[in-house]
């Protein structure tokens, strides 16, 4: 009479080649997810050197009207940008905002231009107290920036393109009605203020620091103590002179600690794999 064999050992194998089917799947998927990391690390480290030579480089005129609808944050924003103008003071918004110097607001103020567009002017920060000076902003007539630009003074601006804000603060909403803002929402300021829609460009222009104190903390604030004015305690204090410069560039950069994480993953697996199936060819020998 033949013996049969045993069902418990086939069920044991077809366990094993289940199991070492599944370790070669999540090994496969951990190396390419560290390999995805790699790329996006690569990607990054452009990025930001793109963006530290846009910063530092000579500023230039920003994009005219008839680019306006192309302007992205990948290919224009932090763009060192120079802007000749009158601004309307009487139309400057208080958005608030936490900075190196605390908490207080940014005065936004629109700045008409000779072709009769309006770039929208973040002139610096101010403190908390200092704004309560400021007056609610008025709203704007049809010939505001005509009449402006010919009873001037004019004045030049140079500073850093960003692109409008558009979601407000943390868990709190913009109101135009009110004149809450908690970002710079371009389009919702100048709606506010009765400019123009088509005339206000989709962009604001963060103004640089005082000649010779360049405040721009490049890359999550590395370069923080930068954010020193000479007088920290009276910096922000005067309508007439709002701090600059205090723009903060932070990209995130977590790729390479992603990439070894998955690849030390995959490892691991593969580990696990290769201890099976020497468990396993030990097993049938014996």
């Amino acid at each position: 009479m033949m013996a049969t064999q045993s069902p418990a050992p086939q069920r044991n194998r077809a366990l094993r080649v289940v199991l070492l089917a599944i370790a070669s799947l999540l090994c496969a998927g951990f190396f390419a997810l560290g390999t995805w990391q790699v790329y996006r690390l690569q990607w990054k480290l452009d990025l930001i050197e793109r963006v530290n030579q846009r910063v530092h480089a000579e500023p230039d005129f920003p994009p005219p009207p008839s680019r306006w609808a192309q302007i992205t944050a990948a290919s224009d924003e932090y763009r060192h940008v120079l802007l000749n103008g009158v601004l309307l003071y009487e139309l400057t918004s208080k958005v608030q905002a936490v900075t190196a110097l605390g908490s207080g607001y940014w005065l936004v103020t629109p700045l008409c231009q000779v072709d009769g567009s309006v770039v929208l002017v973040n002139r610096g920060f101010v403190s908390a107290e200092a704004v309560r000076q400021l007056p609610a902003p008025v709203r704007a007539g049809d010939q505001a920036c005509k009449a402006a630009t010919a009873a001037g003074p004019a004045v030049s601006v140079t500073g850093l393109l960003r692109i409008s804000e558009s979601r407000g603060g943390f868990l709190r909403a913009n109101d135009a009605a009110a004149g809450r803002w908690y970002s710079r929402d371009v389009a919702a300021m100048a709606a506010a203020l009765g400019l123009k829609q088509s005339s206000v460009a989709p962009y604001f222009v963060d103004a640089d620091a005082p000649a010779g104190q360049r405040l721009v903390a490049l890359q999550g604030g590395s370069d923080a103590e930068a954010l020193r004015p000479s007088d920290r305690q009276s910096a922000g204090s005067s309508l007439e002179h709002p701090v600059g410069g205090l723009t903060v560039i932070s990209f995130p950069n977590n790729h390479l600690v992603y990439a070894l994480t998955w690849y030390g993953l995959a490892l691991m697996v593969a580990g696990i794999a290769w201890w099976m199936s020497r468990d396993a060819r030990r097993w049938n020998r014996a």
